[in-house]
C-alpha cells in the first residue's frame, strides 16, 4: 500500500505528491458511479452524485442504528442524528454555536494543549505510548467539555470503550444470541447514565453552563433523551477522532518528507496536510439514505445523463470512493497532494464529513486537536513507530479501526 513520494518540481500549492492510502479498502470498482447492486440498494461512489444525495430533502437517515431508534416509543425525543427535516435543521442552528472555529479557538484550544502536553509528557517519561490510547483519551476530554460531561466519575474510557458495538443494530430477539445483545446494550447504557450523564445533568440542574447539556435541559429533555444526545455526540466526536490521529500519525512517520513539511508548516499548512489524508482515509467510509421522493442524479455513465432513484429505496453513499472521483478532486486522487486544487464548492476533506443537513459539525474540533497532539508528538526528538497498527473494520460503514500503533523514543538510557 505505500508508495514513494513524488516531486514534480512546481513550487505550486498542491503540486507536490506522496504516498496512497494506509488503509486498504479494495479497488476502486469504476465504472458508472450511480448503480443499483443485486441486493436492491443503489450504489453512489461519484463524488457530484454523492453530495446530491446527501444534500436532498428528499432523503431521510438510514443505517446506524435507526431501525433500533424507530421502535423507541413515540414521546421519546429521537437523538438529532436520527432526525430530519424542519425539526433537525432547527436544532443544528440552535447548537451550531458550540462548532464555530472562533469558538473551537477559544474555548476548546486550551484543554486539547493541556490534554495533549500530559500524554506527551507520559510518552517522553516512559520512552513509549499506544496511539489509539492517546487519541481516545484526548478526544473525551475536548467531547466531554464541548458535551458537558466533565463530572463523570472515573472510568469513563473503559465505558464508552464498553457501550460502541462493534455492529449497528439488533441480531434480533428471537435468538439467544439477540437476547444477550440487548441485555448487554442496556447494561451499557446505564453504566454510562450513572458514571457520566446523571452526575453532569444533576451539576447543570443546579447551574446551567455554556455547553450541549445546559442546552438540552433549557430544551425541555429528559435525563434518558440527553442520554440519547450525549452518546451520539461521544461517537462522532471521540471514536472517530481516535482513528483520525493514529492514521495521520501512520501517513506521517511513514513518510519522512511529508513529515518535515508537516513539521516545517505553520497550523494553516498542517492542517491542509491532515485535510488531504482525511479525504484519502475518511473514519467512515459509507453513509446510508432512504428516499422518500424520485431522487434525480447525474451519473449515468454518459455526458449528460441522469438517473432516477425512486422513492422508498435505500442508498449507500460510499464516501471512500466518492473522494477519489477525479472529476470533483483532480489528477491522481489516489495520492496525498496537500493543497490540491479542488472543483468548485468541494471542501479539501472532501466528503469526509459528510456534506448538507447531517455534516458533521465538530469537523473543525477534530482537525485542531489532531494537530495540537501531533505536532507535539513529533516536535519529540527520537519519536518513532515501533509497531504499526493492526486494521479492522465495521462493515455496516466502512469504517477502520486502528490498533496497537506504539511509538518510541530513541536514545533514551
Amino acid at each position: 500500500m505505500d508508495s514513494p513520494s513524488h516531486d514534480d518540481g512546481s513550487a505550486e500549492s498542491g503540486a507536490r505528491e506522496y504516498g496512497g492510502r494506509k488503509v486498504d479498502r479494495g479497488p476502486d470498482q469504476g465504472g458508472c458511479p450511480v448503480l443499483r447492486g443485486p441486493d436492491g440498494v443503489w450504489q453512489v461512489s461519484g463524488y457530484a452524485e454523492a453530495r446530491t444525495v446527501l444534500r436532498s430533502t428528499g432523503t431521510v437517515q438510514a443505517g446506524l442504528g435507526i431501525e433500533t431508534v424507530e421502535k423507541l416509543p413515540s414521546r421519546l425525543r429521537r437523538p438529532v442524528l436520527y432526525r430530519d427535516g424542519p425539526e433537525h435543521r432547527a436544532d443544528r442552528r440552535q447548537t451550531a454555536r458550540f462548532f464555530t472555529p472562533r469558538r473551537v479557538d477559544e474555548h476548546y484550544r486550551e484543554i486539547m494543549v493541556r490534554v495533549a502536553e500530559a500524554r506527551i509528557d507520559t510518552i517522553r517519561e516512559t520512552g513509549r505510548g499506544q496511539l489509539a490510547e492517546a487519541g481516545f483519551h484526548l478526544a473525551i476530554e475536548v467531547a466531554g467539555a464541548v458535551i458537558g460531561l466533565t463530572e463523570s466519575r472515573p472510568g469513563i474510557q473503559e465505558r464508552l470503550e464498553r457501550f460502541f458495538p462493534e455492529e449497528f443494530g439488533t441480531p434480533g430477539l428471537t435468538s439467544l444470541r439477540g437476547i444477550r445483545w440487548l441485555l448487554r446494550g442496556y447494561a451499557n447504557w446505564l453504566r454510562v447514565y450513572w458514571g457520566d450523564v446523571r452526575p453532569a445533568v444533576r451539576a447543570r440542574r443546579r447551574r446551567r453552563r455554556d455547553d450541549l447539556i445546559s442546552h438540552l435541559l433549557d430544551e425541555g429533555c429528559s435525563a434518558g433523551e440527553i442520554l440519547g444526545e450525549c452518546l451520539t455526540f461521544a461517537a462522532a466526536g471521540m471514536v472517530t477522532t481516535r482513528e483520525f490521529v493514529t492514521v495521520a500519525a501512520w501517513h506521517l512517520f511513514d513518510d519522512a518528507a511529508l513529515l518535515a513539511r508537516y513539521r516545517a508548516a505553520d497550523e494553516p499548512g498542517r492542517i491542509a496536510i491532515l485535510q488531504e489524508i482525511l479525504r484519502l482515509e475518511p473514519v467512515i467510509g459509507r453513509l446510508r439514505r432512504r428516499t422518500t421522493a424520485p431522487l434525480r442524479l447525474p451519473g449515468g455513465g454518459e455526458p449528460g445523463a441522469e438517473v432516477t432513484i425512486p422513492a422508498g429505496e435505500l442508498v449507500d453513499v460510499v464516501l471512500h470512493r466518492a473522494n477519489l472521483d477525479g472529476r470533483t478532486v483532480g489528477e491522481r486522487p489516489e495520492r496525498l497532494r496537500p493543497g490540491r486544487p479542488m472543483a468548485a464548492g468541494a471542501g479539501a476533506p472532501g466528503l469526509s464529513f459528510g456534506d448538507g443537513a447531517h455534516t458533521c459539525p465538530g469537523a473543525p474540533v477534530a482537525l485542531l486537536e489532531t494537530d495540537v497532539f501531533l505536532s507535539r508528538l513529533f516536535a519529540l526528538p527520537g519519536i518513532r513507530m515501533t509497531t504499526p497498527p493492526r486494521v479492522g473494520f465495521k462493515d455496516p460503514i466502512a469504517g477502520y479501526e486502528l490498533r496497537g500503533c506504539t511509538v518510541e523514543l530513541t536514545g533514551r538510557p
